[in-house]
């Protein structure tokens, strides 16, 4: 049973205390521990809210009062308890809303984002709070206080004059308004899209369909098929059906079928036209996004945004992205002529269209190479990839994932592992819940469960992190069995996780991912990704499932090579929505659904070379932008991947395993949190700014 890091008396306690006894055995209130989620039930979850709202408003008042005699521990620190505790209450709410969805959750949840939104907007435009913090960074003491806590105190006042805190009359109160509405519009495009996902499915009753499909998809098929009460095979949207079946299905029927399906989800056309339709949700978002920039001065949205990231205008972003588009599409271009001479003079095929790319992309990969991703499944079973994972991360950083029981979890494939140092030291705790399945949200990605701060006693609250994918679950007597791009996904999601794990920063404001720029927060992440591709790593990762064979040399030989195909399309690919993402979140608005579609439309006529259907809806599925956090963000990706390619060449210069590489890494990324500004961090690591010249070399772009 985990108990890391429960002190004997916290602040969440006395917030426990003050509540009225028939909401104490609520166990949304109980923030002394792990959220116990066995027992939260969806009639909880207003109730709880209510109350640390009431409790927070009580305490606000109390504050506001103290304003002009203001200090860190008798202000700043209050604030910074009640600001955790609203995350500790919600923050599982809000991963049950992503992994086990249901009507009930959804009500409650509806009908809490509009309190939480207004409570939020009450304290960022709160001029008391605001004057408060003025104070503190105006006082005598400011520059006595650690660096954590200036920079807490310098981003409060930031995020206060974000919030709108100096605005007056009405254009306050409009701003109060479309912070609400857009936290219940973002849940709504969300909604949509899991409807849409889990709602179309293709049966099949005929063996002749399954044609060029692997056995485990079949086999994963068959099992759903049957859970449904249904004869014959079963094939859904979500992504260990609907990848491997557009890349070895012979039946191309079929094949446009689940790709028409897939690229329409909650749109006004497909087989589900209107059924689920986000493209009002989406002009909504953006009006008000534009709305709420032009109340604070801005131009833009995607310049109100880029106020707190690493790039400094919506301009310099353009650049950055022209840039790479530039070294880019005209390889993209080589590489899409060379698919379809090869689907041409390989397999008669001159019509080549959207749902027939992956299908012989994977031909031409196993013609050219040899090799195919189905080929190495075998070798990587989970419980062999986590090993290595974990393998490679004490060798890197000397942190050692131990597994831990944990009573309380969400569903019974969820595993839960501690963090130790080389001294055997906690250093915090994480959930692992990696199988696709219905009602969960599809994707990969870490969340906080709980963050680092140390308590007023002067106790060290220990951090807690989700760690979710979507992989094939175990089939039959398998194992579930990954592609090595699956495991490339789970050694990122895992390098999010170690940043908000391992940060030594007490502070939870700016400790681990909390307060690091968005364009920067990606780089532990894809900076862990290559060692996916390192021989010394992929011994420890792999293993066949049967026999315990390492990964054949001539295997790794033939993956290692194929690193590197249809490089430029994937990356031309990401290009594309980073563009579309800022334009749609630029100076211009757009009215209707329709603007939206035009809008991404020219961005592909010009940068695309794979020509898209008129009716793709890709819009209506990007949630990153719609509903998550990376409006005005998703060239974040690239951005922090140039820091990650550089950051790994000194690896690559010195030894992929070296440990002095390793302890510099772990010190100066992983550990500092957002306290330092990022470019900083990354010149004491590799002792000059971040070059972008590794990144192209290292996906085959180089001039």
């Amino acid at each position: 049973m985990w108990t890391g890091g429960a002190p004997a008396m916290t602040d969440s306690d006395q917030f426990m205390s003050n509540q009225d006894s028939h909401l104490t055995d609520n166990p949304l209130l109980d923030l002394s521990g792990l959220p116990r989620f066995r027992q939260i039930e969806p009639s909880l979850v207003e109730p709880a809210l209510d109350a640390v709202l009431h409790q927070h408003r009580l305490q606000i008042q109390a504050l506001e009062s103290q304003a002009d005699d203001a200090g860190w521990e008798s202000f700043a620190e209050p604030l910074q308890d009640m600001e955790e505790q609203l995350e500790r209450v919600w923050s599982p709410v809000s991963h049950l809303n992503a992994v086990r969805d249901s009507q009930e959750l959804r009500t409650a949840v509806d009908a809490c984002l509009p309190k939480i939104s207004a409570f939020q907007s009450e304290v960022g435009q709160n001029r008391a709070l605001y004057r408060g913090y003025h104070r503190i960074a105006d006082s005598r003491g400011f520059a006595g206080l650690s660096g954590a806590r200036r920079k807490v105190v310098q981003n409060a006042l930031r995020d206060f004059r974000l919030a709108g805190a100096e605005l007056k009359g009405s254009s306050r109160e409009r701003f109060r308004e479309i912070v609400t509405e857009l936290a219940s519009l973002a849940n709504r495009f969300e909604q949509n899209l899991l409807d849409a996902t889990d709602h179309w499915v293709l049966d099949l009753d005929e063996t002749a369909d399954l044609a060029g499909l692997p056995d485990s998809v079949v086999e994963l098929a068959r099992e759903a098929a049957s859970a449904a009460g249904c004869p014959g095979w079963r094939f859904s949207l979500q992504a260990p059906f609907y990848l491997p079946f557009m890349m070895f299905s012979e039946h191309r029927r079929l094949r446009r079928q689940m790709y028409e399906a897939y690229v329409t989800r909650a749109s006004e056309v497909g087989p589900d036209a209107k059924r689920f339709d986000s493209g009002d949700l989406m002009v909504e978002i953006l009006t008000r996004r534009g709305e709420m920039a032009r109340l604070l001065g801005f131009a833009s949205y995607a310049e109100y945004a880029l106020q707190d990231r690493m790039a400094g205008s919506p301009q310099e972003v353009s650049d950055f992205l022209e840039r790479l588009t530039a070294c880019t599409r005209p390889a993209a271009q080589v590489e899409f002529d060379e698919l379809r001479e090869f689907a041409s003079s390989t397999h008669s095929h001159d019509d080549l269209q959207a749902w027939d790319i992956p299908y012989y992309s994977e031909k031409l990969k196993q013609s050219r190479f040899a090799f195919s991703d189905e080929q190495v499944r075998p070798y990587f079973p989970l419980p062999r990839v986590l090993e290595g994972l974990f393998a490679v991360t004490e060798k890197l950083f000397g942190i050692r994932a131990v597994k831990a029981e944990c009573e309380h979890t969400w569903h019974e494939d969820v595993l839960f592992f501690e963090l130790r140092d080389h001294t055997g030291v906690v250093r915090g705790c994480f959930f692992l819940d990696l199988y696709a399945r219905a009602h969960k949200r599809g994707g990969a990605w870490m969340a906080d469960c709980i963050g680092r701060r140390r308590l007023a006693d002067g106790a060290l609250q220990l951090p807690a992190a989700f760690l979710t994918c979507n992989f094939m679950p175990p089939v039959g007597d398998k194992p579930s069995l990954l592609t090595h791009d699956d495991v490339v996904t789970l050694f990122h999601e895992f390098g999010h996780g170690l940043h908000h794990l391992l940060t030594q920063v007490d502070e939870p404001a700016v400790a681990g991912i909390s307060g690091v720029p968005w364009d920067a927060v990606e780089l532990p992440s894809q900076f862990l990704e290559n060692w996916c591709w390192a021989p010394e790593a992929l011994v420890a990762i792999s293993g066949h499932y049967q026999t315990g064979e390492a990964l054949p040399d001539d295997l790794l030989d033939k993956l290692r090579g194929a690193r590197n195909f249809q490089c430029a399309l994937q990356m031309l690919r990401q290009l594309e929505f980073s563009i579309f993402d800022m334009a749609v979140h630029g100076a211009e608005s757009l009215s209707t659904a329709q603007a939206i579609q035009q809008t991404l439309d020219t961005v592909r006529e010009k940068i695309a070379v794979v020509h898209t259907p008129a009716w793709n809806r890709f819009q209506n599925s990007f949630s990153h932008i719609f509903a998550g956090g990376y409006a005005a963000g998703y060239y974040s990706y690239k951005w922090a991947e140039v820091l990650s390619a550089d950051a790994f060449s000194r690896f690559e210069e010195d030894g992929i395993f070296d440990p002095r590489c390793g302890r510099d890494f772990l010190q100066l990324i992983l550990e500092s949190g957002g306290v330092n500004d990022p470019l900083d961090n990354f010149i004491a690591f590799r002792g000059r700014e971040p070059s972008v010249e590794a990144l192209l070399r290292h996906n085959g772009l180089e001039k």
